[in-house]
């Protein structure tokens, strides 16, 4: 399994597709602008056409080259990341310019004494226009990372309210079985420490496989804790893409399907569910509703704000987490994206 931990860079803002077309429509209007500013001549339409083709070569390029380049961008002091993009965003710039004056050969319009004015005027642009982008993607990815701060200050806040009452059940069932049962009481000590260790480790990003595994100690606890009251069913896939997810980000859906569903019944299961597709990942965690709340949710809500923050702070709003209830059950599902490249643990 893939454990390195890449962190995020700015530029992955510009791998979405709402990125892309914002790209696209600022090069129209930068060819609007143009092509309506004083002292141009010729056919303003032909003008904007021409620009817009144009300006939609140079982003298109530059956007391109920086996709491939992005693993290199990784090593990269970060701000030399924004140079590295101006210089690409004028090298293409030039590079289009060129292929247009040798493809139009003798129907290119400007005297060859005017070809170093354009070059400068094109540099020009470039400069004020990749200058202007980068400020912009300066200040979203500072707005990104504060909210990202901010929703992390929620997430302890919302994980301090749940961390107790598990705490206390944890630790009386613990006693019960110290002197009756050492070895299953040796077992739910070291799980609990393993989920206060990741607990107290902060906010993080994780394999999936290991936030799976944070479920399944919690899980453990909770059935030696309810014993023959509790079924619990795992349906995983036999390869898990190496996605990676904010710890204890599932594990708080489980612990509200135990609270809201099994605490209050007398026997009740929960079911694990994890199917895969070229593109995303569905975790699913479902269990039965009390008869007194069939068609209406009281309950689950702090574990699933804490899910929601964290997953769609991570995958900046590409991974969610959404629920409903069907058949008399609670279902939870966490939908969390692929990208490309990424390889599947075992």
């Amino acid at each position: 399994m893939h454990n390195s931990e890449r962190s995020p860079l700015p530029l992955d803002a510009l791998w979405q597709a709402r990125a892309i077309l914002w790209a696209m429509l600022a090069g129209e209007c930068l060819a609007l602008v143009l092509a309506l500013a004083p002292g141009t001549t010729g056919d303003r339409w032909m003008v904007f056409g021409l620009g817009s083709l144009a300006i939609q070569w140079v982003s298109l390029l530059t956007l391109g080259a920086l996709y491939l380049l992005r693993n290199q961008l990784d090593r990269l002091p970060r701000q030399n990341v924004g140079w590295l993009a101006i210089l690409l965003l004028l090298s293409n710039a030039w590079l289009v310019v060129g292929a247009a004056r040798l493809l139009s050969g003798a129907a290119w319009p400007m005297q060859s004494a005017e070809w170093g004015e354009l070059l400068l005027r094109v540099t020009g642009i470039v400069l004020a226009v990749g200058l202007l982008g980068l400020a912009a993607l300066h200040n979203h990815w500072r707005g990104r990372m504060h909210a990202v701060r901010a929703k992390q200050a929620e997430l302890q806040a919302l994980q301090a309210r749940i961390r107790p009452h598990f705490l206390f059940n944890t630790l009386n069932t613990g006693a019960a079985l110290v002197h009756q049962r050492p070895g299953e009481a040796e077992r739910l000590l070291l799980d609990l420490a393993d989920l206060f260790r990741a607990a107290l480790a902060g906010p993080r990003e994780i394999p999936l496989a290991e936030e799976l595994a944070l479920a399944q100690r919690y899980l453990e606890i909770e059935a030696l804790r309810f014993g023959d009251r509790l079924v619990v069913r795992w349906e995983l896939p036999k390869d898990l893409p190496d996605v990676r997810v904010p710890s204890l980000s599932i594990q708080p859906l489980v612990e509200n399907a135990i609270r809201h569903g099994v605490e209050r019944m007398a026997h009740g299961d929960i079911e694990v569910t994890v199917s895969t597709t070229p593109d995303i990942v569905l975790v699913r965690i479902s269990n039965p509703l009390p008869e007194d709340e069939h068609g209406v949710s009281h309950g689950h809500q702090i574990g699933l704000n804490a899910s929601q923050v964290r997953i769609h702070a991570l995958t900046g709003g590409r991974g969610r987490v959404h629920t409903g209830i069907s058949d008399g059950r609670y279902i939870a599902t966490v939908r969390l994206p692929i990208e490309t490249g990424q390889a599947t643990t075992r």
